[in-house]
């Protein structure tokens, strides 16, 4: 039996990637830094996950400025990037993606947990789903494990680990949604079925490691995941 889902948030909840990609450009542009992350580039640098990694990814292989510099500024950047980013969601500019809402509200009905985990911060998080599903949304999502908060990122299995660890549950009693070849890999290697999901900006990741892919959230479902092979 599925006791608790586990949800990645950017690309599975919602298709958050393009405004984070338009919040780290216009963090760039308030740095003085002549940087464009335009779509192509962004979707391969989707493959460093967590955002301070993947400006540092950028910055320490960008011609012309000095890797120190570069590390020093990181976080700065990354906090502008996500004022920007909370007040673009706070005005309501990202929904939930379609079949979301329908499933979280099936799965409350019949007592099924629901979790985060997720590589982006808990500023991210809480400004999505408080604009998205109000203010109790924390009881919907009793657990959140984001950002910092495991010593690896994705596709280390460490956040998985900590959110199973919160439930307290073991990972044959969760499943987990996806949409990233390192999301499907973290959570496979905590131990949990998957299910993989496409989204806008992960479209052409492998996600043949999952226990089933999806190409969208729409066809999420409790008996689905009831189905689904070890």
């Amino acid at each position: 039996m599925v006791a608790t889902v586990i949800f990645d948030v950017d690309g599975v909840l919602a298709e958050t990637e393009e405004h984070h990609r338009q919040a780290f450009n216009r963090a760039f542009a308030d740095f003085g830094l002549a940087w464009i992350w335009d779509v192509p580039l962004y979707r391969d640098l989707l493959k460093v996950t967590g955002g301070k990694e993947r400006i540092l990814h950028y910055a320490v292989r960008h011609p012309g400025l000095a890797a120190d510099y570069a590390t020093t500024i990181v976080a700065d950047l990354h906090r502008r990037k996500t004022e920007i980013y909370t007040g673009m969601v706070a005005t309501g500019a990202v929904i939930l993606r379609p079949g979301i809402a329908e499933f979280l509200d099936n799965a409350i009905s019949r007592g099924v947990e629901l979790g985060i985990a997720t590589t982006t911060s808990a500023l991210n998080v809480e400004a999505l789903l408080g604009s998205a599903l109000g203010a109790d949304w924390r009881r919907i999502f009793p657990v959140v494990a984001s950002g910092d908060m495991a010593p690896r990122k994705k596709p280390a299995p460490d956040i998985y680990i900590l959110a199973m660890g919160r439930f307290m549950r073991s990972p044959g009693q969760c499943v987990a949604v996806e949409d990233s070849r390192n999301g499907v890999r973290a959570a496979r290697a905590a131990g949990l079925r998957v299910i993989g999901v496409r989204s806008q900006f992960c479209s052409d990741d492998d996600l043949s490691d999952a226990s089933m892919q999806l190409p969208d959230c729409t066809g999420l479902s409790l008996e689905l995941l009831e189905a689904l092979p070890a």
